[in-house]
């Protein structure tokens, strides 16, 4: 194979530089059939993804199937991805373990039904590192996931392979979800929107159930603001949350000026690296050229909240190795997880008795989020306390010792909104000197996605994002 540093599948298919919106337009007003938008689709994924790595399962002929009768909805025939920690019926769920070994699915589970309510034609599963765990979509043994940005990059996670397939133009939307960034980094690291939702916003997950506080929200990557607006307005529209308001349609910006918290230190207080300071104080400057008040804070947090978040993640980990069959529903084999999570649980052994004092802390932030958008409408910060690494910094075949403190360190900002609930966005308004996406991450009160997006609208049309068709030629 040639080796290329950049991959795209764009091309003058019926795709062509569609995103979601667009195409199911187009599909409506029958200038292309869904049949038409699904081969180009799976055609781009044959083309792409021997180098990308981002697909786990192909279900290519029920999707022709499925769409020579598209179902109804706001993307009726929008090709797509669901992540492979997700379950859909008649396929496996791996969950990116060689410790599974998965079982085909009887059942769809309540988000996926959530998510593909909105019309879309399912094409198959994609990759994430073990159990969601990592921040980096690469494996003890097996090939990594790449950015198609900068193939020697890491995509992100660890929703890393529906990002991967999204930046490349593979479809224009696909499937993910934020356990602890895992919507914003890869979104970050490839250069795309990516919303996690305010807790209760969508139909809890399954893993959100057990969990004692629930850090997972599902939702989707795209790269245009409206496709995120659009897919948001039809997730709530399948089902209201019943204690949250309602977000409704957002279509552009707001001419309301927002009160703006500025953080550029993480919640460790560590610094962030010249580059991603740099894109971060840029849009500051954007938002005050706009009209915005633009202000320095700091995080309201406990002192103890990374410790509490390490351990309950840790918590995570233990259970997955010693309860991995009954937590995956599969025949499971705890010799073969990765160094990552062997890591993780011998953390939580030496220390259990944290338990209940990391649960009560992760309660407590939601109380110290809430009291931070008293005064404040957004608060902006980096999404990650660096640019993106190069495949290997973050693999577990690096080993715990040598990996676990460069994720802590990397992982820095996003984990809050997962354990206090409230929303937040990446947006890929920065470039890297090498010319790989930096994310800028926005946080808002608790059921204000509407702001968030109102304001990512304004931004997009401020900055356009860079599209990767226009930097390099298509693959070939």
């Amino acid at each position: 194979m040639t080796d290329r540093t950049h991959v795209h599948a764009f091309t003058d298919d019926a795709l062509g530089e569609h995103d979601a919106t667009s195409l199911a337009a187009a599909i409506a007003a029958g200038e292309i059939s869904a049949r038409e938008a699904a081969d180009s689709a799976i055609a781009r994924a044959e083309k792409v993804n021997p180098e990308l790595n981002a697909i786990v399962v192909t279900d290519y002929d029920r999707a022709r199937t499925a769409s020579e009768r598209p179902a109804d909805g706001v993307f009726a025939g929008v090709p797509t991805f669901i992540k492979d920690n997700t379950d859909i019926a008649g396929l496996p769920t791996g969950h990116g373990s060689e410790a599974v070994h998965p079982k085909v699915k009887a059942t769809t589970e309540p988000y996926a039904e959530q998510y593909l309510a909105s019309g879309m034609t399912m094409l198959g599963k994609t990759t994430l590192p073990e159990f969601g765990f990592n921040a980096t979509t690469e494996f003890q043994h097996l090939p990594p996931t790449r950015n198609p940005w900068n193939t020697a990059y890491s995509a992100g996670a660890s929703s890393g392979g529906s990002a991967a397939l999204v930046a490349a133009g593979v479809v224009p939307i696909a499937h993910a979800n934020d356990g602890g960034g895992s919507i914003r980094i890869p979104a970050a690291a490839c250069g795309l929107v990516g919303l996690k939702l305010t807790r209760g916003r969508e139909v809890q997950s399954l893993q959100g159930k057990q969990m004692p506080v629930d850090i997972v929200s599902n939702n989707a990557v795209t790269r245009t603001v409206r496709d995120t607006a659009a897919f948001v307005a039809a997730i709530e529209q399948f089902r209201p949350a019943a204690k949250l308001p309602r977000v409704g349609k957002v279509e552009g910006p707001s001419e309301r000026r927002l009160r703006i918290g500025l953080i550029t230190d993480s919640i460790a207080g560590e610094p962030t690296d010249a580059e991603t300071k740099s894109a971060v104080d840029d849009t500051a400057a954007l938002l005050a050229s706009l009209g915005h008040d633009v202000r320095d804070i700091t995080i309201p947090t406990d002192q103890t909240f990374v410790r509490d978040f390490i351990h309950y993640w840790a918590l995570m980990a233990f259970s997955t190795q010693h309860f991995g069959g009954r937590v995956t529903g599969s025949p499971f084999d705890k010799s073969k997880t990765d160094s990552l999570t062997k890591g993780l649980a011998r953390q939580f052994v030496r220390r259990p008795w944290l338990t209940p004092l990391s649960i009560r802390g992760l309660k407590r932030s939601e109380r110290q989020y809430r009291e931070t958008f008293t005064d404040l409408d957004i608060v902006l910060s980096p999404v990650l306390g660096h640019t993106t690494p190069e495949l290997g910094y973050l693999s577990p075949a690096a080993g715990f010792d040598v990996m676990f403190p460069r994720l802590v360190n990397y992982v820095s900002f996003t984990p809050l909104n997962n354990a206090a609930g409230g929303p937040a966005m990446s947006l890929p308004l920065g470039r890297t000197t090498g010319g790989l996406p930096i994310g800028v991450h926005f946080s808002a009160a608790h059921g204000d996605e509407r702001t968030l997006l109102e304001l990512a609208f304004e931004l997009e049309a401020a900055r356009p994002f860079a599209r990767i068709q226009d930097q390099v030629q298509a693959t070939g």
